[in-house]
């Protein structure tokens, strides 16, 4: 176990957020930023949207995290589907509709139909996420025993790994696991 001396000195933190795209391995529209509240995220995925053709599909698999589920994303999504403010009534949270809870907007974000869509993993299986395992190793290659002076030194690390990564590193995950329940 490594213990860090009592000089040790913490220069802030960075919120990172990835899409991790499955068919090439690549790590795209990467956000760093110093906060990961619901709207930094819909703005994310704007951002990696707007990235795209303008007639491209999107599907973000992504865990049960409460950002997730958001009054902004709902927002987002209504109007990438075109739904301007007279066409839908998404209700109001807490009270009624679309936004009312966490479920009506969860139903409202994975309809199928939708251009822009979201698939959540269940409970306590975000292992099932690639981009999870993009993170098991950027943690070990580029964060592990590193040392920053600063918070710019940190995000250029960040960003210069996720070049690195792309350029040398990505390829599709291959899986391995055959569906069939564990064993003692």
């Amino acid at each position: 176990m490594e213990r860090r001396e009592y000089e040790y000195i913490r220069h802030g933190t960075q919120c990172l957020t990835a899409n991790f795209e499955v068919a090439t391995g690549a790590v795209i529209s990467p956000t760093i930023a110093a906060t990961r509240n619901e709207t930094d995220f819909a703005e994310h995925i704007k951002r990696t949207i707007a990235s795209g053709l303008p007639d491209d599909g999107w599907i973000f698999v992504l865990d049960g995290l409460n950002t997730h589920f958001s009054e902004s994303l709902v927002r987002l999504v209504a109007e990438q589907e075109g739904a301007g403010p007279l066409d839908i009534d998404l209700g109001v949270k807490g009270k009624y509709g679309i936004l009312e809870n966490m479920e009506t907007r969860r139903a409202f974000l994975t309809d199928p139909s939708h251009r822009v869509r979201f698939v959540y993993t269940p409970t306590h299986c975000s292992w099932l996420n690639q981009v999870e395992i993009w993170f098991s190793i950027l943690s070990r290659r580029a964060l592990k025993r590193a040392s920053f002076r600063s918070v710019d030194e940190l995000k250029t690390a960040l960003c210069d790994f996720i070049v690195y990564f792309n350029r040398v590193l990505a390829k599709p995950f291959r899986w391995t696991y055959t569906g069939r329940p564990l064993t003692a």
